[in-house]
């Protein structure tokens, strides 16, 4: 019979949040990850002996886990939660306000009564920890310190009858409960590392590992990479060339997991899955045996794109390329690869924790049998692949997803004919390798590398290492051997990828100022660690020095749920960016309310979010968006649309969508039809409109040549805020947003 495997990879990751000069944490995401998911993602296994799964652990990660483990770990989050309340100066209590409230609302602050009171009344003083301070008393505070620690505490240490006590305590806590958890907190994070190494030991798990500071491989071997996988892309001034870097990177971490675990790696994941020829052959010359990416590279590659149907099927063929392990060989170099599913891994990112458990498991269980069956009919042996971030999804899920994910394993070990493997299982298992001669460089976005270069703040960024590695080269042979060591591990450091995840328009948080300052902080340590001045450039912020780009094209389909809250970066990866240029006048008044639209396509929606600059406007607006589909040589748009919301007091009161110069509305919050249209106001406001509505649907770009009636091939839009009827804002102030109506593997072959 053939046998379907499924290989499960979680990637454990967080920034390098340590200065080494100072050897202050600029933020705490490591302590709380590692409080809240990653000793239970591993010990959940003990209760599935026959479900093995594949665990990447980047060694800047471990590395500030035993940080913490050691007690040398200088956290200023940490020292605010420890700090008796009535201890506190007022800066301190702005910096508990600040940041002991950055957790998921509804399932990790949600789930304590005490701990929502408290931050509905953060949210009352409009998120402003100097108006809100003078609302709290100590002991406010102190509950705080307490619940924004507990929140962040594994479902297996929340067993602990010590701490199960502090919950059902619910508030009123003391300083000794303080201390309690604070104490605890440290003995806890010291059984993260013990667990994966036991589980490794009998054979569960298998331990992979990335370059050491998680750096894009391929664009340290050589930032012209970029255009290769994006021609066109706007390059760093200065070509970055330092594949030597690259091979340090990749054999550090090799070293320090065998110190660790015992065990020398044999496969990676490496950082963001960006493989290039050149960084695949660094990694064969470093012993590595199996690296993993994402199913895009593998379309890039063959010409192929793996397209599915309404059921999320791929024909036979494609299914056989994709779900098989491949073996890469050029030259002296060889390589087992294993390319994600990117659909499948989505839904557990993304879909399956706004479901009932037991009916995401089922689904998910389905949708892998599914995929494979073509396969299997040929009595083939089939291996999916499913890779994702193994910390972030569980926020949003009720209980880190635990009842999920034991759903899901108690399938998987229970189904006939199916199997959950180590990836090295697999290689060993395999029969019959996909043979490839070639990669297409690229990252498991979009298969290129345009998240971390291109635009014009990731360039800037990309500049200044330069000039940092320059330096280094230039003077580190005059320096003692502890200078040169530390001003070498900065760069390093620097080399990261988080950094520039940061930079560009993509992605924003709450912290990226802090990203921005820690990312020039480390290049600026390495010119005072060789005992120089650091550049002047350096004082200053990357981000917003110069005029954001003000459009990047749709380059994916996207599948963002409407909900106007709680935005998941990656439900709008791919989209369409419109970022305003706020040194820009504005249309009325000179005011600055919009910062941004995201829009984009699938096979039957046009979706948009609009991102406010601050908060929403306290008086009564309108949010009018216009739509228009057109087809090649026409001089007017085949369909307008009009879509009228009305905002009160900061809600959604009232909207419709209507054809231009008619009255009569498709859908209206009056008269609402079967989902069709959804429009959502929660901190942004969202929208998705059938393109039926527009006549439009997304075609070959053939499709028009030769036609009576040309197809629609691309559709307009633009957003405008109204208030008193005077335009006040809009995006753009000028022309419009354009989308082009393409089929997904040529809407992605375009960029």
């Amino acid at each position: 019979m053939p046998v379907l495997r499924v290989v499960l990879l979680w990637h454990q990751h967080q920034p390098f949040y340590k200065n080494l000069v100072t050897g202050e944490y600029r933020l705490p995401w490591v302590r709380l990850h590692a409080l809240k998911d990653y000793y239970g993602m591993v010990k959940l296994l003990d209760e599935f002996p026959r479900v093995h799964q594949n665990f990447n652990l980047v060694p800047s990660l471990i590395t500030q886990i035993q940080d913490y483990v050691a007690g040398t770990a200088q956290d200023p989050f940490l020292y605010v939660a420890a700090r008796p309340a009535r201890d506190l100066s007022l800066d301190e209590r702005r910096f508990a306000l600040q940041y002991l409230f950055q957790a998921n609302p509804v399932n990790l602050i949600g789930r304590y009564p005490r701990y929502r009171e408290l931050w509905e009344r953060f949210r009352s003083a409009g998120d402003s920890p100097e108006r809100a301070e003078k609302f709290f008393q100590p002991q406010d505070f102190t509950d705080l310190q307490v619940l924004s620690q507990i929140a962040w505490f594994d479902e297996f240490f929340l067993e602990d009858k010590d701490i199960a006590a502090l919950v059902r305590k619910e508030r009123n806590y003391s300083l000794e409960d303080q201390r309690f958890v604070i104490q605890r907190e440290r003995e806890l994070l010291g059984q993260v590392l013990p667990a994966h190494a036991a589980a490794a030991k009998k054979g569960s798990i298998e331990i992979s590992t990335s370059p050491f500071y998680h750096p894009i491989l391929p664009l340290l071997c050589d930032t012209n990479v970029g255009a290769v996988s994006s021609p066109n892309l706007p390059l760093p001034q200065n070509r970055f060339r330092h594949p030597e870097d690259a091979r340090d990177q990749i054999l550090r971490g090799l070293d320090l997991h065998e110190k660790v675990f015992g065990i020398r790696p044999q496969g990676m994941w490496p950082s963001e899955g960006s493989v290039s020829e050149e960084a695949i052959a660094i990694a064969h010359e470093s012993g590595v045996r199996w690296m993993a990416t994402d199913e895009g590279i593998l379309g890039r590659t063959t010409g192929q794109f793996f397209g599915r149907d309404n059921e999320g099927r791929m024909a036979g063929n494609l299914a056989e390329k994709l779900y098989t392990i491949h073996r890469y060989e050029k030259g002296s170099t060889a390589m087992h690869l294993v390319f994600r599913d990117h659909t499948i891994s989505d839904l557990i990112g993304f879909v399956y924790s706004g479901m009932p458990a037991a009916e995401a498991a089922q689904h998910l269980i389905q949708n892998i049998k599914k995929a494979a069956q073509p396969i299997l009919d040929k009595g083939q042996d089939a291996v999916v692949s499913i890779i994702l971030d193994g910390e972030n999804a569980w926020e949003y899920y009720p209980k880190s997803g635990r009842d999920f994910l034991r759903r899901f394993y108690d399938a998987l070990q229970k189904t006939a004919g199916m199997e959950a493997v180590t990836i090295s299982e697999a290689i060993e298992r395999q029969r019959n390798f996909g043979r490839l001669g070639s990669i297409f460089p690229g990252s498991w976005i979009s298969a290129n590398f345009n998240v971390w270069i291109g635009a014009p703040e990731d360039n800037r960024s990309w500049d200044y290492l330069f000039h940092a590695r320059s330096f280094y080269e230039q003077n580190a042979a005059q320096a003692s051997e502890a200078q040169r060591k530390l001003a070498y591990e900065e760069l390093l450091i620097a080399e990261g990828s988080d950094w520039n995840w940061w930079y560009g328009p993509e992605h924003h948080s709450a912290n990226d100022r802090d990203f921005d300052e820690l990312y020039r902080k480390h290049l600026s340590n390495v010119y005072q660690a060789l005992g120089a001045t650091p550049p002047d450039y350096l004082a200053q912020p990357i981000s917003g020095i110069v005029a954001r780009p003000s459009f990047t094209p749709q380059t994916a389909y996207i599948h963002p749920r409407i909900t106007g809250d709680m935005i998941r970066y990656f439900e709008w990866m791919g989209s369409a960016v419109y970022t305003a240029d706020h040194r820009a006048g504005a249309m009325h008044g000179k005011q600055f309310l919009l910062d941004s639209v995201h829009a984009g396509i699938d096979d039957k929606n046009v979706y948009g979010r609009l991102d406010f600059k601050g908060k929403i406007p306290e008086m009564q607006f309108e949010i009018v968006v216009s739509l228009e589909s057109w087809a090649e040589g026409e001089t007017r748009p085949r369909r307008a649309l009009r879509l009228d919301a009305v905002v009160r007091d900061r809600k959604l009161a009232e909207w419709k969508v209507r054809p231009v110069d008619e009255e009569a509305a498709l859908e209206s919050s009056e008269r609402p039809g079967e989902g069709a249209a959804r429009l959502a106001l929660v901190r942004n406001f969202e929208f998705r409109v059938p393109l039926a509505w527009l006549s439009a649907a997304p075609v070959s770009s053939g499709d028009s040549k030769g036609a009576k009636s040309p197809a629609v091939t691309r559709l307009r839009l633009r957003l405008s805020l109204w208030q008193n009827r005077l335009p006040v804002d809009a995006l753009p102030l000028e022309g419009w947003i354009e989308l082009h109506l393409l089929e997904e593997g040529e809407l992605m072959s375009q960029y």
